[in-house]
């Protein structure tokens, strides 16, 4: 059995605000029984990188609630 999680951008847009991206992902329920909270490293492509300035970098991603 599974919960269904929605997983929050931690990026920045080149003004430097959210970006307000999200994806959604499926996490064990023995997991949130611990009460540890997800975290990935997945593509954001609203993420602005200053090294190249382009948008679209890998950054963490952290779990929120599924509205």
């Amino acid at each position: 059995t599974y919960d269904l999680v929605r997983m929050n951008s931690t990026g920045l847009k080149e003004d430097g605000k959210k970006t307000g991206y999200f994806t959604t992902t499926k996490r064990g329920k023995s997991m949130k029984l611990k009460g540890e909270k997800l975290e990935k490293k997945m593509f954001d492509p609203r993420a602005f990188n200053k090294e190249t300035g382009k948008c679209g970098m890998h950054v963490t991603f952290k779990e929120g609630k599924v509205k």
